[in-house]
């Protein structure tokens, strides 16, 4: 489980195919802190680590990963978006994200306002994929809040401090982002299915 708040950007060092997998090693401030079998947030992506190294760490991404999100598109250099999972004592700053991504989003446009950053995102419709306005949504693990929601896509408004400390600020038209619909929206989508 995880809140959405980005604790810290890492960077692709290797990447390794298997098979179906894709071995992927990050950099990032803590990685001397994790631990083998610990949950971490990759783009919203609940990962497990597998292998520690001086300063950074392995994880593995399925094959059902990778053809449900954006790390199958990872590159050396690239940068990834960061969270443990959260502590039972934690404030929930964010939302409730499940590290289970739904699908991946194209970004279509990207406009500067008076400070902020308005990103609009399209995906196609289909049941369980639903936004509502004012509600949450995590974009490669950030917890946002939707404004003008639509069927096949929405939009968020990134404050300085998120577009600097996230990948976010890489982002440009065409960009494949993961996004993980509000679970809540997502439960109550399933019920109306079977009641109809």
């Amino acid at each position: 489980m995880f809140s959405g708040i980005i604790e810290s950007v890492g960077t692709v060092t290797a990447l390794r195919r298997e098979g179906g997998n894709l071995h992927i090693t990050l950099s990032c401030p803590f990685a001397d802190e994790l631990k083998i079998d610990q949950s971490v947030a990759h783009n919203g992506v609940c990962l497990t680590v597998v292998e520690l190294s001086d300063g950074g760490y392995t994880v593995t991404a399925i094959d059902e990963t990778l053809k449900k999100s954006n790390l199958g598109l990872l590159a050396v250099g690239d940068k990834v978006n960061l969270e443990r999972s959260m502590r039972p004592d934690a404030l929930l700053d964010g939302h409730i994200v499940q590290g289970h991504v739904d699908m991946t989003a194209r970004c279509t446009d990207v406009q500067q306002a008076d400070g902020s950053h308005v990103y609009t995102f399209g995906y196609e419709p289909g049941e369980g994929r639903i936004t509502v306005e004012k509600g949450s949504v995590a974009v490669n693990g950030v917890s946002l809040t939707v404004v003008n929601s639509r069927p096949d896509g929405f939009q968020v408004a990134i404050i300085p401090y998120t577009w600097e400390h996230t990948n976010f600020h890489t982002f440009a038209p065409g960009t494949v982002v993961n996004i993980e619909f509000d679970i809540i929206g997502k439960y109550i989508s399933k019920l109306m299915q079977n009641y109809r």
